[in-house]
Protein backbone atom coordinates (compact mmCIF):
# COMPACT_ATOMS: atom_id res chain seq x y z
CA UNK A 1 0.00 0.00 0.00
CA UNK A 2 1.29 3.35 -1.01
CA UNK A 3 2.25 6.25 1.26
CA UNK A 4 0.42 9.35 1.08
CA UNK A 5 0.18 12.15 4.25
CA UNK A 6 -1.41 14.78 2.89
CA UNK A 7 -4.46 14.99 0.47
CA UNK A 8 -6.57 17.97 -1.08
CA UNK A 9 -10.58 17.20 -0.87
CA UNK A 10 -13.88 19.24 -1.87
CA UNK A 11 -16.69 18.56 0.19
CA UNK A 12 -20.33 19.92 0.17
CA UNK A 13 -23.01 19.40 3.11
CA UNK A 14 -26.82 18.73 1.71
CA UNK A 15 -29.28 21.75 0.78
CA UNK A 16 -32.55 21.60 3.06
CA UNK A 17 -35.73 20.48 1.14
CA UNK A 18 -38.01 23.47 0.53
CA UNK A 19 -41.41 23.80 1.98
CA UNK A 20 -44.48 22.73 0.73
CA UNK A 21 -47.93 24.94 -0.17
CA UNK A 22 -50.45 22.38 -0.04
CA UNK A 23 -54.02 22.75 1.55
CA UNK A 24 -56.56 19.75 2.30
CA UNK A 25 -59.28 18.69 -0.43
CA UNK A 26 -61.27 15.56 1.14
CA UNK A 27 -64.67 15.42 -0.04
CA UNK A 28 -66.71 15.61 3.22
CA UNK A 29 -64.66 17.34 5.54
CA UNK A 30 -66.26 21.10 4.94
CA UNK A 31 -63.27 23.39 6.07
CA UNK A 32 -60.40 22.44 5.31
CA UNK A 33 -57.03 23.68 5.97
CA UNK A 34 -52.90 24.06 5.15
CA UNK A 35 -51.79 21.02 5.66
CA UNK A 36 -47.94 21.16 3.26
CA UNK A 37 -45.14 19.66 5.11
CA UNK A 38 -41.53 21.15 6.08
CA UNK A 39 -38.74 19.82 3.85
CA UNK A 40 -36.24 17.55 5.40
CA UNK A 41 -32.46 18.14 6.56
CA UNK A 42 -29.52 17.91 4.04
CA UNK A 43 -26.97 15.60 5.09
CA UNK A 44 -23.91 16.44 7.10
CA UNK A 45 -20.19 16.14 6.24
CA UNK A 46 -18.25 14.58 9.37
CA UNK A 47 -14.43 13.35 9.72
CA UNK A 48 -13.94 10.12 11.85
CA UNK A 49 -10.93 8.34 12.88
CA UNK A 50 -10.85 4.42 12.57
CA UNK A 51 -8.34 1.66 13.01
CA UNK A 52 -6.76 0.57 10.76
CA UNK A 53 -5.57 3.49 8.49
CA UNK A 54 -2.04 4.30 8.62
CA UNK A 55 -2.31 6.58 5.49
CA UNK A 56 -4.41 8.83 3.52
CA UNK A 57 -4.27 6.63 -0.04
CA UNK A 58 -8.03 6.59 -0.28
CA UNK A 59 -8.55 9.71 -0.83
CA UNK A 60 -5.96 10.09 -3.84
CA UNK A 61 -8.74 8.25 -5.81
CA UNK A 62 -11.55 9.94 -4.44
CA UNK A 63 -11.36 13.89 -3.56
CA UNK A 64 -15.17 15.20 -3.81
CA UNK A 65 -17.67 14.37 -0.94
CA UNK A 66 -20.93 15.55 -1.65
CA UNK A 67 -23.98 15.02 1.19
CA UNK A 68 -27.34 14.48 -0.63
CA UNK A 69 -29.66 16.94 -0.10
CA UNK A 70 -33.07 17.13 1.81
CA UNK A 71 -36.06 15.99 0.17
CA UNK A 72 -38.95 18.62 -0.25
CA UNK A 73 -42.38 18.80 2.04
CA UNK A 74 -45.44 17.59 0.72
CA UNK A 75 -48.86 17.60 1.16
CA UNK A 76 -50.74 16.02 3.98
CA UNK A 77 -48.59 17.23 6.87
CA UNK A 78 -45.50 15.03 5.12
CA UNK A 79 -42.28 15.67 6.16
CA UNK A 80 -39.29 15.68 3.33
CA UNK A 81 -36.63 13.23 4.16
CA UNK A 82 -33.42 13.56 4.93
CA UNK A 83 -30.21 13.57 3.35
CA UNK A 84 -28.31 11.03 4.16
CA UNK A 85 -24.57 11.94 5.90
CA UNK A 86 -21.15 11.67 4.70
CA UNK A 87 -18.17 10.72 7.33
CA UNK A 88 -14.58 10.88 5.85
CA UNK A 89 -12.67 7.79 7.61
CA UNK A 90 -9.40 9.27 8.29
CA UNK A 91 -6.62 7.53 10.27
CA UNK A 92 -5.51 8.58 14.27
CA UNK A 93 -3.15 11.58 13.71
CA UNK A 94 -4.87 13.37 11.01
CA UNK A 95 -4.84 17.34 10.74
CA UNK A 96 -7.46 19.12 9.31
CA UNK A 97 -6.92 22.35 7.80
CA UNK A 98 -8.28 24.90 5.75
CA UNK A 99 -7.62 25.82 2.18
CA UNK A 100 -4.88 28.44 3.35
CA UNK A 101 -2.98 25.22 4.73
CA UNK A 102 -2.32 26.98 8.16
CA UNK A 103 -5.68 27.18 9.72
CA UNK A 104 -5.94 23.97 11.79
CA UNK A 105 -10.02 23.08 11.74
CA UNK A 106 -9.11 20.09 13.83
CA UNK A 107 -6.04 17.84 15.33
CA UNK A 108 -7.26 14.62 15.26
CA UNK A 109 -5.38 12.37 17.83
CA UNK A 110 -7.76 9.95 19.15
CA UNK A 111 -9.66 6.81 17.77
CA UNK A 112 -13.32 7.41 17.26
CA UNK A 113 -13.27 11.02 17.29
CA UNK A 114 -15.26 12.64 15.12
CA UNK A 115 -15.64 16.21 13.67
CA UNK A 116 -18.39 18.26 12.10
CA UNK A 117 -16.77 19.51 8.79
CA UNK A 118 -19.87 20.81 7.25
CA UNK A 119 -23.31 20.97 8.58
CA UNK A 120 -26.47 20.36 5.89
CA UNK A 121 -28.88 22.94 5.36
CA UNK A 122 -32.07 23.18 7.47
CA UNK A 123 -35.10 22.59 5.82
CA UNK A 124 -37.88 24.80 4.76
CA UNK A 125 -41.46 25.59 6.46
CA UNK A 126 -44.52 24.05 4.73
CA UNK A 127 -47.67 26.65 5.13
CA UNK A 128 -48.72 23.99 7.79
CA UNK A 129 -46.08 26.28 9.82
CA UNK A 130 -47.92 29.55 9.17
CA UNK A 131 -51.41 28.80 10.56
CA UNK A 132 -52.61 31.39 12.95
CA UNK A 133 -55.69 32.37 13.83
CA UNK A 134 -55.61 35.61 11.93
CA UNK A 135 -54.25 33.66 8.82
CA UNK A 136 -56.19 30.58 8.45
CA UNK A 137 -55.00 30.36 5.11
CA UNK A 138 -51.33 31.21 4.35
CA UNK A 139 -50.00 30.54 1.21
CA UNK A 140 -45.97 30.88 1.95
CA UNK A 141 -43.45 28.54 2.87
CA UNK A 142 -40.06 28.46 2.92
CA UNK A 143 -37.16 27.14 1.10
CA UNK A 144 -34.20 25.38 2.14
CA UNK A 145 -31.25 26.46 3.47
CA UNK A 146 -28.10 25.91 1.15
CA UNK A 147 -25.51 23.56 1.67
CA UNK A 148 -21.82 24.67 2.62
CA UNK A 149 -19.48 23.89 -0.05
CA UNK A 150 -15.52 23.87 1.40
CA UNK A 151 -11.82 22.64 0.16
CA UNK A 152 -10.17 21.31 2.87
CA UNK A 153 -6.64 20.03 3.44
CA UNK A 154 -5.86 16.65 5.17
CA UNK A 155 -2.23 15.83 6.42
CA UNK A 156 -1.17 12.58 8.32
CA UNK A 157 1.26 13.03 11.28
CA UNK A 158 2.25 9.94 12.69
CA UNK A 159 1.86 8.83 16.27
CA UNK A 160 4.76 7.67 17.32
CA UNK A 161 7.24 8.04 20.37
CA UNK A 162 10.47 8.65 18.82
CA UNK A 163 12.05 10.44 15.67
CA UNK A 164 14.83 9.56 14.04
CA UNK A 165 16.50 12.38 12.46
CA UNK A 166 19.84 12.70 9.95
CA UNK A 167 21.38 12.96 6.92
CA UNK A 168 20.75 10.71 3.89
CA UNK A 169 22.40 7.54 4.96
CA UNK A 170 23.14 8.27 8.57
CA UNK A 171 22.09 4.47 9.48
CA UNK A 172 18.45 5.46 10.15
CA UNK A 173 17.07 2.97 9.08
CA UNK A 174 19.86 0.05 9.77
CA UNK A 175 19.09 1.20 13.42
CA UNK A 176 15.51 0.78 12.92
CA UNK A 177 15.69 -2.89 11.14
CA UNK A 178 18.27 -3.86 13.97
CA UNK A 179 16.04 -3.15 16.51
CA UNK A 180 12.24 -3.80 15.58
CA UNK A 181 10.43 -5.90 13.09
CA UNK A 182 10.48 -3.15 10.30
CA UNK A 183 12.07 -3.66 7.34
CA UNK A 184 12.55 -0.72 5.88
CA UNK A 185 14.63 -0.39 2.28
CA UNK A 186 18.38 -0.11 3.79
CA UNK A 187 21.19 0.64 0.56
CA UNK A 188 24.47 2.71 0.54
CA UNK A 189 22.99 5.32 -1.47
CA UNK A 190 21.73 8.61 -0.72
CA UNK A 191 17.39 8.96 -0.43
CA UNK A 192 17.07 5.09 0.51
CA UNK A 193 13.94 5.87 2.45
CA UNK A 194 11.29 7.75 0.67
CA UNK A 195 8.20 7.81 3.19
CA UNK A 196 8.30 7.78 6.60
CA UNK A 197 8.31 4.07 8.47
CA UNK A 198 7.24 2.64 12.07
CA UNK A 199 8.81 0.35 13.98
CA UNK A 200 8.26 -0.93 17.57
CA UNK A 201 10.77 -1.32 19.52
CA UNK A 202 11.54 -2.88 22.91
CA UNK A 203 14.02 -2.45 25.85
CA UNK A 204 13.23 -3.81 29.86
CA UNK A 205 9.80 -5.37 29.09
CA UNK A 206 8.81 -1.66 27.46
CA UNK A 207 7.34 -0.82 23.86
CA UNK A 208 7.50 2.18 22.13
CA UNK A 209 7.00 3.24 18.34
CA UNK A 210 10.20 4.99 16.55
CA UNK A 211 9.38 6.73 13.37
CA UNK A 212 12.25 6.80 10.50
CA UNK A 213 11.96 9.65 7.89
CA UNK A 214 13.49 10.48 4.60
CA UNK A 215 17.10 12.07 5.32
CA UNK A 216 17.06 15.82 5.61
CA UNK A 217 20.41 18.13 3.64
CA UNK A 218 20.81 21.75 3.78
CA UNK A 219 18.28 23.94 2.22
CA UNK A 220 15.80 21.33 3.12
CA UNK A 221 13.14 24.00 4.33
CA UNK A 222 13.29 25.56 1.25
CA UNK A 223 12.51 22.55 -0.70
CA UNK A 224 15.80 21.18 -1.78
CA UNK A 225 16.22 17.91 -1.91
CA UNK A 226 13.19 15.69 0.19
CA UNK A 227 11.83 18.76 2.03
CA UNK A 228 11.61 19.19 4.99
CA UNK A 229 7.81 18.46 5.13
CA UNK A 230 8.16 14.82 6.59
CA UNK A 231 9.43 16.73 10.14
CA UNK A 232 5.78 16.36 10.44
CA UNK A 233 5.97 12.90 11.66
CA UNK A 234 7.97 13.58 14.36
CA UNK A 235 6.07 16.88 16.08
CA UNK A 236 3.98 14.50 17.79
CA UNK A 237 6.92 12.27 18.92
CA UNK A 238 7.95 12.73 22.72
CA UNK A 239 12.13 12.62 21.96
CA UNK A 240 14.30 13.07 18.73
CA UNK A 241 17.41 10.51 18.25
CA UNK A 242 19.80 12.34 16.09
CA UNK A 243 21.87 10.12 14.41
CA UNK A 244 25.93 11.20 13.28
CA UNK A 245 27.65 9.36 10.75
CA UNK A 246 30.32 8.96 12.35
CA UNK A 247 32.34 7.53 8.63
CA UNK A 248 31.55 11.38 7.65
CA UNK A 249 34.48 13.43 7.13
CA UNK A 250 32.55 16.30 8.18
CA UNK A 251 30.44 15.20 10.91
CA UNK A 252 30.32 18.28 12.44
CA UNK A 253 28.97 20.13 9.32
CA UNK A 254 26.61 17.84 9.49
CA UNK A 255 25.85 17.80 13.14
CA UNK A 256 25.01 21.71 12.40
CA UNK A 257 22.51 21.09 9.28
CA UNK A 258 20.29 18.97 11.08
CA UNK A 259 19.97 21.34 14.22
CA UNK A 260 19.23 24.36 11.67
CA UNK A 261 16.69 22.52 9.45
CA UNK A 262 15.00 21.30 12.85
CA UNK A 263 15.00 25.43 13.84
CA UNK A 264 14.04 26.49 10.36
CA UNK A 265 10.80 24.33 10.58
CA UNK A 266 9.87 25.09 13.67
CA UNK A 267 7.00 23.87 15.52
CA UNK A 268 8.97 23.59 18.81
CA UNK A 269 11.28 20.37 17.17
CA UNK A 270 14.19 22.03 18.18
CA UNK A 271 13.50 22.16 22.17
CA UNK A 272 12.38 18.59 22.21
CA UNK A 273 14.74 16.20 24.28
CA UNK A 274 17.21 15.08 21.45
CA UNK A 275 20.03 12.63 21.70
CA UNK A 276 23.24 12.42 19.88
CA UNK A 277 24.58 9.51 18.11
CA UNK A 278 27.62 9.11 16.58
CA UNK A 279 26.32 6.20 14.30
CA UNK A 280 28.74 3.76 12.74
CA UNK A 281 31.64 3.46 14.91
CA UNK A 282 32.17 0.09 13.75
CA UNK A 283 33.92 1.94 10.71
CA UNK A 284 36.76 3.17 13.57
CA UNK A 285 39.17 2.32 15.74
CA UNK A 286 39.29 3.10 19.39
CA UNK A 287 41.44 6.41 19.74
CA UNK A 288 39.13 7.80 16.63
CA UNK A 289 36.17 6.98 18.32
CA UNK A 290 37.17 9.19 21.46
CA UNK A 291 38.52 12.09 19.02
CA UNK A 292 35.17 12.15 17.25
CA UNK A 293 33.33 11.74 20.50
CA UNK A 294 35.05 14.35 22.15
CA UNK A 295 34.72 16.99 19.27
CA UNK A 296 31.28 16.59 18.74
CA UNK A 297 30.38 16.84 22.66
CA UNK A 298 32.01 20.00 22.26
CA UNK A 299 29.54 21.12 19.81
CA UNK A 300 26.34 19.66 21.27
CA UNK A 301 27.13 21.23 24.55
CA UNK A 302 26.35 17.58 26.14
CA UNK A 303 26.71 13.90 26.13
CA UNK A 304 27.16 11.52 23.07
CA UNK A 305 26.59 8.31 22.51
CA UNK A 306 28.31 5.52 20.65
CA UNK A 307 26.73 2.98 18.21
CA UNK A 308 26.45 0.74 15.17
CA UNK A 309 23.32 -0.38 13.81
CA UNK A 310 25.01 -2.68 11.52
CA UNK A 311 26.88 -4.59 14.53
CA UNK A 312 24.60 -3.35 17.36
CA UNK A 313 26.95 -2.29 19.67
CA UNK A 314 25.61 0.05 21.62
CA UNK A 315 22.00 -0.09 20.39
CA UNK A 316 20.73 -1.46 24.09
CA UNK A 317 22.00 1.90 25.97
CA UNK A 318 20.51 3.90 23.03
CA UNK A 319 17.35 2.23 23.78
CA UNK A 320 17.54 2.63 27.04
CA UNK A 321 18.12 6.45 26.91
CA UNK A 322 15.03 6.99 24.42
CA UNK A 323 13.29 5.16 27.00
CA UNK A 324 14.10 7.50 30.19
CA UNK A 325 12.85 10.25 27.48
CA UNK A 326 9.07 8.87 27.60
CA UNK A 327 6.29 9.39 29.89
CA UNK A 328 4.95 5.94 30.91
CA UNK A 329 1.92 6.65 30.40
CA UNK A 330 2.86 6.42 26.30
CA UNK A 331 4.93 3.39 26.88
CA UNK A 332 2.99 -0.28 25.83
CA UNK A 333 4.63 -2.58 28.85
CA UNK A 334 4.87 -5.61 27.85
CA UNK A 335 2.08 -8.45 29.55
CA UNK A 336 5.03 -11.00 30.30
CA UNK A 337 6.13 -8.25 32.45
CA UNK A 338 2.63 -7.38 33.89
CA UNK A 339 1.99 -11.53 34.68
CA UNK A 340 5.26 -11.70 37.04
CA UNK A 341 4.27 -8.65 39.17
CA UNK A 342 0.91 -9.86 39.59
CA UNK A 343 -0.92 -7.26 38.22
CA UNK A 344 -4.22 -8.11 36.85
CA UNK A 345 -4.59 -7.46 33.30
CA UNK A 346 -7.34 -4.95 32.48
CA UNK A 347 -10.17 -6.61 30.20
CA UNK A 348 -10.95 -4.55 26.84
CA UNK A 349 -12.57 -5.73 23.82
Amino acid sequence: MKFLDLAKVYIRSGSGGNGCVSFRREKYIEYGGPDGGDGGTGGTVWAETVDGLNTLIDFRYQQHFFADNGRPGMGNQRTGADGADIILKVPVGTEILDEDQETVIADMTELGQRVLLAKGGNGGWGNLHFKSSTNQAPRRSNPGLEGVERTLWLRLKLIADVGLLGLPNAGKSTFLAATSNARPKVADYPFTTLHPNLGVVGVDGAEFVVADIPGLIEGASEGRGLGDLFLGHVERCAALLHLVDGSSGTLLEDYQTIIGELEAYGGGLAEKPRITVLNKIDTLDEEERAFLKEELEAVVGGPVMLMSGVSQEGTEDVLRALRAQIDDNRLRIKQEKLAQEGEEETWHP
